[in-house]
């Protein structure tokens, strides 16, 4: 009987010569410790994808349990850190060292935060998708950081609609009286004869994508979720009570806003944070007037290599 096992990638060769830009496997299952700046590491549950070149013209394939344990280490022994992060990479290569000159890692999960309401003292639970991507490549590594925000976003044009009718409303309510008392107004304003008609506003996402620089450490993902929320001013809410509800509403009204506004003003936030080298911002509003969306996207465009 055979003593050893056979190891089809160390001993045989590929039947088709060619050098493959990545190899690797997706949708890894792993629970991280997962470092955030300025507060204590927290659990998440990610998805993972980790790959490297494979330059060997003549190689079978590469190992990849080697880049699988690599994570499992990093899962048990360690937390996803800015320096972490440059080590495994370094290690995916490291463990591959006749076959790989490149490596690339990225993990999926939602970050739980805790979320004050906008008056009263509730709070309640928002998950963020966060993506963090790492690659290194002939020594150089690029480290990015992405995450989704959802936020309210209300038509100016549809205020502006729905301002001229109200408008109407009351010229044809007191049209002809010879005098009309503050009181009479309050009193009709809070009636749906007063308000006949509303704005339309729809739920809308702000995808953010922030290129790392060497000065961070740990992750800013909350400084980066708190900069979107405070720019845009209308982030979805988790616990509410009535008096929340009514801040909600008139912050949307205070703050109307097309796709290209909400756009604009991100921007102009992330040019103020000094972690970035780069950013690409898509902000994707769910339109409830139309069946179709209206969409914005803009760079920082130090590099200009990002994308619709």
């Amino acid at each position: 009987m055979p003593t050893t096992m056979p190891d089809i990638a160390n001993h045989s060769s590929a039947t088709t010569e060619g050098v493959l830009e990545w190899v690797g496997m997706s949708h890894i299952e792993l629970p991280l410790m997962f470092s955030v700046a300025g507060e204590a590491p927290r659990q998440v549950s990610a998805k993972v994808e980790a790959f490297v070149n494979l330059k060997d013209p003549k190689a079978k394939g590469i190992h990849m349990s080697r880049l699988y344990l690599l994570l499992d280490q990093l899962s048990t022994e360690s937390t996803l850190s800015f320096a972490t992060l440059s080590q495994l990479l370094h290690e995916f290569i490291s463990s591959h060292e006749e076959l790989s000159t490149h490596a690339f890692v990225k993990f999926d999960f939602e970050l739980h935060l805790r979320r004050k309401a906008l008056i009263t003292e509730k709070q309640g639970w928002k998950a963020y998708p966060v993506t963090i991507t790492g690659q290194l490549k002939d020594g150089k590594l690029g480290v990015e950081m992405k995450v989704n925000v959802p936020y309210s976003s209300t038509c100016p044009c549809s205020a502006a609609l729905a301002r001229q009718l109200i408008q109407e409303a009351f010229v044809a309510k007191f049209s002809g009286h010879e005098q009309v008392n503050a009181e009479q107004v309050k009193d009709w304003l809070g009636t749906t004869q007063g308000i006949v008609a509303t704005p339309h506003s729809q739920r809308s996402i702000a995808e953010i994508k922030v290129q790392l620089n060497s000065k961070v450490t740990d992750f800013p993902v909350i400084a980066l979720i708190d900069a979107i929320e405070d720019a845009l001013q209308t982030p979805v809410q988790a616990a509410v009570k009535r008096a929340d509800e009514q801040e909600f509403a008139r912050l949307n009204g205070q703050n109307l806003m097309f796709c290209e506004d909400a756009a604009r003003r991100l921007k102009h936030a992330l040019n103020q944070l000094s972690e970035f080298d780069d950013f690409w911002l898509r902000v994707n509003h769910y339109e409830s007037l139309h069946a179709h969306d209206a969409v914005a996207v803009t760079v920082k465009g130090v590099s200009n290599g990002y994308h619709a």
